[in-house]
């Protein structure tokens, strides 16, 4: 190994040459060992390019030295002189670095930071040190003077934690995620003394542990205590004159809140700011990457460009945004110079240099690359056994690097079939060392993107033998369910359903006095104002309505129009589910030929996809593969959000059936898609023995007749094409397997020819529109279902800005992503906005060619354009949300929306996952008016969307709202209709009683499920109060969820929660559990009314009738005297209850005694 002592001692900066990418963890990590394990410690510092590098090192750095102590330090999230924040997450993680900087140094230790983040300025060591609070139990401060600290500090309130740098406050509990911390905190007080801390799971909300102390960071650089907010209000005088007193910016901060983008002025909030260099310490080690030159390069041009362009624009509108000098936040590029020559920070280079004075080569080559074995067809798994029994014979220890333990798993099988010698998998890398060292190939699980070779040791990737992979980061999950519940809660003035006297208009919840005792109800108003009350513990008989709210009337109170439509739907629905039984029988009593994968080709066809496979898309594949060797037709259906993997599933099944012999046929909605899927199929298909036709408006004459005699004579195996598939003059001659994409967009008739096509082949249908998970259950049988609800490799790590609307962004934006050869997508909600939009561009960014395709174009003008697009003529697609479905275009990875607000929640996330189809950083900007105020859901539904960075919930935030896209063609073309007549979710449950009673063939067994709500009136005060749970939203949340409840047990944990996530229960709250649980039990017992008063109480029975009338009678008798049952059929106990308390227990008691009769 290179004399490391060189390096250390160095007065002037070296190359150190010789040192590819792959080996870069290893020698840093020797690097931090070797500048700790000196005199004085120091720490090594590394500067990479950008900060996929600098990830990529901390991943893989800490597996080559377990003891080593890693310390990243993120630059901004944002462009410089944006009208944007970083991200709460990425403000915390700085700070957090920074204060690790501070403490000395005790392990081998490495920083990592990257070009962008050490050329910009911060706060000086002094004011990091200054600005930490140290927070244990029995400390004494107030809870209102650690929020004023919290607010001055950065963190923003929100109703429930999830995420670094937020925290909430519900009575006299706190809870906090501090920056740099794993989990987020919960401090109990007690007056102004906090009485316990402990650590919780922002998933569940729930305590996972007890902590000592815990360091309080600042959540953000510019900190808005009196101090800091009368310097910046001098200074922004001072630099712009008085007249500058009416901007925005001095305004909000001068009322101390915070303000989109203020970070660009720290320089005015603090008295110095100091090189981040300052931070390292003495002695301390700096490197930086060879690419680190060109990025601080291009760093600097781009500072001094948007400085520019402000500048520019305040000629326009001068109020609006006034940049300061750019070397107040940055360092000049005189001043970098300065630093790498007098601190030596030293720079790698993969190339070999001649030794020097100032270079150091350590003679270490990239591992060899097998893309021309990969471009020829070769098999690449030959070739690589070929190669280590070569680097065997070198005398190099030979180890190979797999992205995960699957992945490890297919590799050690497809080399064992390849004879490529003895393997073994390893842990750590001193493990795999030992066993190469023994003649043995060691496989370890280290997720490096490219290998190395050295004298003795040879590293191979999983990448340098398959070539690019895209490899999931494992992301913090955020909570779905939590965003969800928000998502849940009912606004005033939204629709709502009740089961028994049809659609109301909900206006809130009031507390109403029931007895002498407050009842939290839910208030609906209906048809000629009338209102109805309905009780917590009954909002189950509610539902909600949908999304279209537009031109639905509102039923009346006690009109019978409502039970009419239930009935003729309950009907229709009958209809439907029969339908589907009828299907699922036929198929089942006829055989289909049988396909499975043949253990040669299979395994290298799989290998060719470059992610690694989700949870439920392996889960996926392998139902189809299975369904494929049952020798039954299949008839699966795939649902997953666009994106998430399904092509993967067809491509997989398309490759098993044709190699069994079969002709498959892939049948799209849209040439564009066809012409998609045909690209996909010919590039993963190449080098097997098989034929590709395509059928479509687009194919040349000449070709589609060519492939319509293939398919008839058998010479084309798989045929991919819209619905000119579907015609009636085409013969296959061993068809096999029909795969449906994007089944929701065939019309009737289309899927009458599809059905005709079912009857024995095997049949796989791909949608996007998502299944709710309860329908899905009761699907099942029907029709196999299989769900991908995990989305793949890094999508979703799209940036997402809302902001009012800034010409100069938007500029930016769409050049940024032309110059970096990419396309942008700009979606406005009306056609109304398409001409003002076309303007803007025209004039503001002339450098990019737009094309506009909207809804009342021609479907064939539209695809025309779209294709236009798709094949680069264009840079920019300007749309309403007609790119909302299906379209994969991996070159687009901007995104602008134009009055954000006007969309719904889901649309939101659907146009977002249009981009961030690739491995470069995608961008959406939500756009809203500048001047107006938008309301409060808009905002709540933009900060949600805003906040789902990194979220698998696509699937169940769209089936969330999916009543926005009607509920997916499940079962047949009428559906839309009918949910328009009942609502979204009632029709939901409707449709699974009656499959599940089809199911059951009329038997007895089957009881419908909810048939009624049990009403109780007991005299006690039943509520969550309002200063127990202060915000309305998340309390209605709650309520939802208690309803929902299953069972003894479920009631239990949730009383858990409460105690844990709000306090010691209230007696009100206390009441309302039991009153559930008295629910629970009515239920069982088939009691449909319980009134319990001072002198008695009241039972009526469902339908008057009991299902045990022996056991009742017995119980009549056994309680002589003061239990007796009316020729009403109603039974009334005469006993009395002298408090609410007396009469909730002998409610509860009365209940289980009859459930325990009745079950």
């Amino acid at each position: 190994m290179t004399d490391l002592n060189r390096i250390l001692s160095a007065r002037e900066p070296l190359t150190l040459s010789g040192a590819p990418t792959g080996f870069l963890p290893l020698l840093l990590a020797d690097l931090a060992r070797a500048a700790a394990g000196g005199k004085a410690a120091t720490r090594a510092v590394f500067i990479a390019p950008d900060e996929l590098a600098m990830q990529a090192i901390a991943d893989t750095a800490i597996w080559f030295a377990p003891e080593l102590e890693i310390i990243s330090i993120p630059a901004w999230d944002c462009l410089p002189y944006d009208r944007a924040s970083p991200s709460l997450r990425s403000a915390a993680q700085r700070l957090a670095g920074l204060h690790a900087l501070q403490a000395p140094v005790k392990a081998p230790q490495l920083v990592i930071t990257t070009a962008a983040a050490i050329t910009q300025r911060t706060l000086t060591p002094f004011r990091v040190r200054q600005l930490v609070a140290r927070l244990a139990p029995g400390e004494s401060i107030a809870i209102d003077k650690l929020t004023t600290l919290l607010q001055a500090n950065g963190y923003s309130r929100t109703d429930t934690v999830h995420d670094a740098g937020e925290y909430a406050v519900r009575g006299g509990i706190l809870d906090l995620f501090p920056g740099g911390a794993q989990e987020p905190l919960r401090l109990d007080f007690f007056g102004d003394e906090i009485e316990t801390l402990r650590s919780f799971d922002p998933g569940t909300q729930r305590t996972t542990g007890n902590v000592d102390s815990f360091t309080l960071l600042p959540a953000s650089e510019t900190l808005l205590d009196e101090e800091t907010i009368k310097r910046f209000r001098s200074r922004y005088r001072e630099l712009f004159g008085a007249t500058a007193t009416g901007d925005p910016l001095y305004q909000a901060v001068s009322e101390g809140r915070r303000l989109a983008g203020m970070e660009h002025w720290l320089p005015l909030f603090e008295e110095r700011l100091a090189p981040m260099i300052e931070h390292f310490g003495e002695g301390a080690l700096l490197v930086r990457d060879g690419g680190v030159t060109g990025a601080a390069q291009t760093r600097f041009e781009a500072i001094t460009d948007y400085h520019a362009n402000r500048i520019a624009a305040r000629g326009s509108d001068p109020g609006s945004y006034r940049p300061l000098a750019p070397d107040q936040l940055y360092l000049t590029r005189e001043e970098w110079d300065e630093a790498i020559a007098r601190h030596p920070i030293h720079i790698t280079s993969p190339f070999h240099e001649p030794e020097s004075a100032s270079v150091l080569d350590f003679a270490v080559e990239p591992s060899r690359d097998f893309t021309p074995e990969r471009a020829q067809s070769v098999n690449i798994y030959d070739a690589v056994a070929v190669h280590i029994a070569n680097q065997r014979k070198a005398g190099r220890k030979v180890v190979i690097a797999s992205y995960s333990t699957g992945a490890r798993e297919r590799l050690t099988g497809l080399l064992e079939d390849h004879k490529a010698g003895a393997l073994a998998h390893a842990v750590g890398w001193q493990e795999a060392l030992g066993l190469a060292a023994k003649g043995t190939t060691a496989l370890v699980v280290l997720p490096l993107d490219h290998g190395f070779a050295s004298d003795d040791v040879t590293v191979l990737t999983e990448q340098d033998m398959l070539g690019d992979r895209l490899v999931r980061r494992a992301r913090r999950k955020k909570s779905t369910d939590a965003f969800l519940a928000e998502l849940a809660t009912l606004t005033p003035g939204d629709l709502v359903v009740h089961a028994d006297h049809g659609i109301g208009r909900y206006e809130g919840l009031t507390s109403i006095p029931v007895g002498n005792a407050p009842h939290d109800c839910v208030a609906l108003s209906y048809a000629g104002g009338d209102k109805l009350y309905v009780p917590v513990e009954n909002l189950d008989v509610l539902s909600r309505y949908g999304a279209e709210n537009d031109g639905v009337a509102l039923d009346r109170l006690g009109g019978e129009a409502w039970q009419r439509r239930k009935a003729r739907m309950k009907e229709r629905i009958r209809e439907i589910a029969g339908d589907l039984l009828k299907i699922a029988a036929a198929r089942a009593l006829r055989p289909a030929p049988v396909a499975e994968p043949d253990s040669g080709g299979y395994p290298a066809f799989v290998d060719r996809f470059p992610y690694d496979e989700t949870e439920d898309q392996d889960r996926a594949i392998s139902d189809v593969i299975e369904d494929l060797a049952a020798g039954k037709p299949m008839d699966r259906l795939v649902c997953g959000d666009v994106g998430f993997g399904k092509t993967e599933v067809a491509l997989r099944a398309a490759f098993v059936a044709a190699m069994a012999g079969m002709q498959v046929a892939l049948i799209c909605p849209t040439t564009l898609l066809a012409r998609q899927h045909h690209r996909n199929f010919v590039e993963r298909f190449a080098g097997f023995p098989l034929n590709i036709g395509r059928l479509s408006r687009l194919v040349p004459a000449a070709e589609t007749k060519a492939t319509k005699e293939g398919l008839a004579d058998g010479t084309i195996d798989i045929v991919i094409g819209t619905h000119a598939l579907l015609t009636k003059g085409l013969d296959f001659k061993r068809l096999g397997l029909v795969i449906v994409d994007e089944e929701q967009r065939f019309g009737v008739v289309h899927k009458e020819r599809l059905k005709q096509f079912k009857s024995d082949v095997h049949v796989l249908t791909l949608t996007a529109t998502p299944i709710p998970r309860t329908l899905q259950m009761a699907m099942s049988g029907l029709r196999e279902l299989s769900v991908i609800q995990t989305p793949p490799v890094d999508r979703l790590a799209v940036r997402t800005y809302v902001m009012p609307w800034d010409g100069v962004v938007v500029r930016e934006a769409l050049l940024r992503e032309h110059y970096r050869g990419g396309q942008s997508f700009f979606v406005v909600p009306r056609i109304a906005d398409i001409a003002e939009i076309e303007d803007y561009l025209r004039e503001q960014v002339p450098e990019v060619k737009p094309v506009v395709a909207h809804g009342q174009m021609a479907a064939g003008e539209v695809e025309e354009r779209m294709s236009a697009f798709y094949d680069k003529k264009y840079d920019v697609l300007l749309s309403t949300t007609i790119v909302e479905s299906g379209l994969d275009i991996p070159s687009a990875n901007t995104l602008i929306i134009h009055r954000a607000e006007r969309f719904g929640l889901a649309q939101l996330y659907q146009l977002r996952g249009r981009v961030g189809r690739s491995k470069t950083r995608a961008y959406a900007y939500f756009t809203t008016p500048a001047d107006r105020i938008m309301t409060e859901t808009a905002e709540k539904r933009l900060k949600v969307l805003s906040d789902l960075d990194t979220l698998g919930a696509g699937f169940q935030l769209a089936s969330h709202d999916l009543d926005i896209r009607g509920a997916g063609n499940l079962v047949g073309d009428e559906q839309s209709g009918h949910i328009k007549e009942v609502g979204f979710e009632l029709y939901q449950s409707m449709l699974e009683d009656a499959i599940l009673e089809a199911k059951s063939g009329g038997s007895t067994d089957f009881v419908p499920r909810d048939a009624f709500s049990p009403q109780i009136t007991i005299d006690a005060p039943v509520q969550i109060p309002e200063d127990y749970v202060p915000d309305l939203d998340l309390r209605m949340g709650l309520y939802r969820r208690l309803n929902d409840l299953e069972d003894a047990h479920a009631i239990e944990a949730f009383a858990a929660e409460l105690i844990d996530r709000f306090g010691k229960l209230p007696p009100a709250t206390q009441n309302l559990l039991s009153l559930i649980q008295i629910k629970q039990n009515c239920i069982v017992a088939g009691i449909s009314r319980l009134d319990v008063g001072a002198k008695g109480a009241l039972v009526a029975f469902h339908n008057d009738r009991f299902e045990n009338p022996a056991g009742l009678i017995d119980y009549v008798q056994r309680l002589q005297g003061t239990a007796k049952l009316r020729p009403d059929n109603k039974l009334v106990i005469t006993r009395a209850w002298k408090d609410g308390a007396a009469r909730l227990h002998a409610g509860l008691q009365l209940s289980k005694g009859l459930a325990k009769i009745a079950a």
